[in-house]
């Protein structure tokens, strides 16, 4: 039996910022093309009817009624960090709309970081209308979320050990990447898409790769096709840096969908 395709679907590409800046003058922030408006990074994946996204940044309200999201089967979590989390309660309607809590899956620190940020959804004696979440603890191993085989890849946002996803086999997303260890590599040798961060041009990052470090981890992985996410301003406007790219290379942007 052939498996089903899975939709990709950009929520956002930006960094924890977003494009424009709020207060910049910068070029890239005044630009008019749509393509250099960028939200904060998550990825929404949709197959056999059931969507699940990476992620749930500030912008995740704005991201899910652009997309006219009907549903959401569950939330996978990269890291604790603030453009990676804080639209956590924006599932609300969603979760009212289908009458069941929502899975959402991270390391054990990352779901502990979700009972800082949002204490009033896991309390014994809860507020009318708050959302209700079941809480998946990601182990090193593979894992299933609404149909879809998920393996939990081992990368490093500077210091911080964080997640990034193998999905169905074929599809990588790793973000905040500042470094991809070996083992990592060798489980994604020759995977159909790879999606990964790639923050600028120059100017080395403590905790994030650069676009030509990002170009040299997918050759290392040999991904047929490779998208760049979690963009600052300085990595230039999409449509020069795009053009620039190799072969099967190619800047991500908000709201492009692809179907693997």
């Amino acid at each position: 039996m052939a498996k089903s395709n899975i939709k990709l679907h950009f929520l956002g590409t930006g960094t924890s910022q977003g494009i424009p800046i709020i207060g910049s003058d910068h070029p890239v922030c005044l630009s008019t093309n749509p393509k250099d408006k960028r939200l904060r990074s998550s990825l929404l994946l949709e197959k056999d009817g059931k969507i699940i996204t990476i992620d749930s940044g500030p912008d995740f309200r704005q991201q899910m009624l652009r997309y006219n999201a009907q549903r959401l089967d569950g939330i996978i979590y990269t890291h604790e960090h603030n453009d990676h989390v804080l639209g956590l309660d924006d599932i609300r309607p969603l979760v009212f709309k289908s009458g069941e809590d929502l899975n959402v899956f991270g390391l054990k620190r990352v779901l502990n970081e979700l009972h800082h940020r949002f204490p009033y959804m896991f309390t014994e004696n809860k507020y009318p209308g708050v959302p209700t979440v079941i809480e998946n603890v990601i182990q090193n191993k593979k894992f299933e979320v609404a149909g879809f085989e998920i393996e939990p890849i081992k990368i490093l946002h500077g210091a911080l050990p964080i997640l990034g996803y193998l999905i169905d086999g074929k599809i990588a997303y790793l973000t905040d990447v500042k470094t991809i260890p070996d083992e990592s590599i060798e489980k994604l040798k020759g995977i159909e898409v790879l999606i990964i961060s790639a923050l600028r041009l120059q100017n080395e990052h403590f905790s994030h790769i650069l676009l030509d470090e990002a170009i040299r981890y997918s050759d290392l992985i040999g991904a047929k096709c490779t998208y760049f996410t979690h963009i600052s301003h300085y990595l230039g406007f999409h449509d020069e840096v795009d053009s620039s790219l190799p072969d099967n290379k190619h800047l991500a942007f908000d709201t492009l969908e692809v179907v693997i």
